[in-house]
């Protein structure tokens, strides 16, 4: 069992966004946590980082790039806690060759070839989302967190992307917008609605009109 909470109330600053929230998630699963905006997703999420230590890789909203380096740079940030602050500031200086040579087929799987030494500042908002997902990638673990990690791509370049994760990581829990895209990608639904958990159920028995009572007022 990789993440599980038993009838917790969680939030921020003393405040509960969710309440009695019990979870399980083993390894192996896909799990696409759907709902409104402002249903408590990224909070759940949040927790489930916390909880789970070091080896999860967390793929955030805003994608906390250092605007004045290079993709490449943003990129190996994922790998910081391999290497020695030796290394690590010499690769800054002077990329090592071996370094390129690990994160350009990253980088290219997700159309950012051409950037890789373009500074993240100068990149496009969806350019830079998927910068913070390959340097979740490189980074690695037993799982990925993703809050909204395709909101600012299209639908051929959404599929690269969780194809990607799926690939890297053996266990995969993200917060998502796109209902069909949930549907074909995850293997479970969690749907969050007015405080906690409305529904959690395999994804292979539920509609896209299944789900829409979680949109409804």
């Amino acid at each position: 069992m990789l993440f599980k909470l038993s009838n917790e109330n969680l939030g921020y600053d003393g405040g509960a966004v969710l309440h009695g929230i019990s979870i399980e998630i083993s390894k192996g699963e896909r799990v696409a946590l759907i709902g409104e905006s402002g249903a408590g997703k990224s909070t759940l999420l949040s927790v489930l980082q916390d909880r789970h230590g070091g080896n999860t890789a967390l793929i955030p909203q805003q994608p906390g790039l250092v605007r004045s380096l290079s993709v490449f740079h943003n990129v190996y940030m994922g790998s910081l806690h391999r290497h020695g602050a030796a290394y690590n500031i010499l690769n800054l200086v002077w990329p090592r060759k071996s370094e390129i040579v690990r994160i350009r087929p990253i980088v290219e799987r997700l159309g950012l070839g051409d950037k890789l030494f373009e500074p993240a500042g100068e990149l496009s908002g969806g350019q830079q989302q998927r910068t913070a997902i390959a340097r979740a990638i490189l980074q690695g673990g037993d799982a990925v967190l993703g809050d909204e990690p395709v909101s600012a791509a299209d639908n051929h370049q959404s599929r690269v992307i969780l194809a990607a994760l799926a690939e890297t990581f053996p266990t995969v829990v993200l917060a998502m917008h796109d209902i069909d895209l949930a549907l074909e990608f995850s293997t479970r639904i969690i749907g969050i609605k007015d405080g906690g958990i409305a529904l959690d159920a395999p994804a292979a028995e539920l509609t896209r009109s299944g789900l829409d009572f979680l949109y409804r007022q």
